[in-house]
């Protein structure tokens, strides 16, 4: 048995957010010498259950095995329906499973990752559930540097408590970046009150969420920041009830599609 390949695949497979449980079954795998192999894991992320299934091969040049693929299998909480996908393991560009399972809830991640030519670019990587390739995968949709997604911008123009601590914004940046939907505090007319958020790089905003998980209107968040300096007089009051309703500062934003597709993966 290759050494070396062993502890280079243990150390992939535990990046690529599988962890330390695998370790064993891959050692007892790679010295049974077989041409492919593959290995089970399962986990939940709230109620929702994932089961993913690693693919390896082995080299025909060598002893070496390398670690191609693994398969998603998301089953939402109360349903009978599962969503799979495939995820193909690059140098630098892997997809971790949590990554994964924010891409399949609809959500965006943000990637370095690395072109033909071997340079590396960042970009906010979305599932396309409207296309799908020829072997039943969702397409992936890329919205790199240059498409004017500013997140800390976006993020500066809502009420949020933990923005005002530099290591609490640097964790709440970051956590999005990775696709979470992520608890923030919104402080709005002289009260706290918890809310969810998530990037959104197609419309260049994020999505909130009250604490039921309902979708709040942007524009209802960005009056009630604006609230404290509106209304300071009755001719302001008299001024605003005359202006035309449902004015916005950016396009509308669709609301998340409900995935319940069983896709077939070959």
């Amino acid at each position: 048995m290759n050494q070396k390949n062993l502890e280079y695949l243990r150390d992939q497979v535990k990046y690529t957010g599988f962890g330390d449980a695998l370790e064993n079954d891959l050692k007892q795998k790679i010295e049974a010498a077989q041409p492919e192999f593959k290995l089970q894991h399962e986990t939940k992320y709230g109620n929702d259950t994932v089961t993913a299934t690693l693919n390896f091969s082995q080299s025909k040049q060598s002893d070496m095995y390398f670690f191609n693929s693994y398969q998603v299998q998301l089953q939402k909480e109360n349903s009978a329906e599962k969503m799979e996908q495939t995820f193909y393991i690059n140098k630098g560009n892997n997809i971790t499973l949590k990554e994964a399972y924010n891409l399949m809830e609809g959500r965006s991640v943000n990637k370095d990752l690395t072109n033909k030519e071997g340079q590396v670019y960042n970009a906010w990587v979305q599932m396309d559930f409207k296309q799908s390739d020829d072997n039943g995968n969702f397409k992936l949709k890329h919205y790199h540097e240059n498409y004017g997604y500013d997140l800390e911008a976006v993020l500066s123009k809502h009420p949020i408590k933990e923005l005002t601590n530099a290591d609490f914004k640097e964790s709440l940046m970051d956590s999005l970046k990775k696709g979470n939907l992520q608890s923030v505090t919104f402080q709005q007319n002289g009260s706290e009150q918890k809310q969810y958020i998530e990037a959104n790089p197609q419309f260049k905003t994020i999505n909130i969420y009250d604490s039921s998980m309902q979708r709040q209107d942007n524009r209802q968040s960005k009056k009630e920041q604006q609230s404290e300096g509106e209304g300071q007089s009755v001719k302001q009051d008299n001024k605003k009830e005359k202006q035309a309703p449902g004015e916005d500062d950016g396009p509308a934003i669709p609301q998340t599609q409900k995935r319940k597709r069983n896709q077939r993966i070959s």
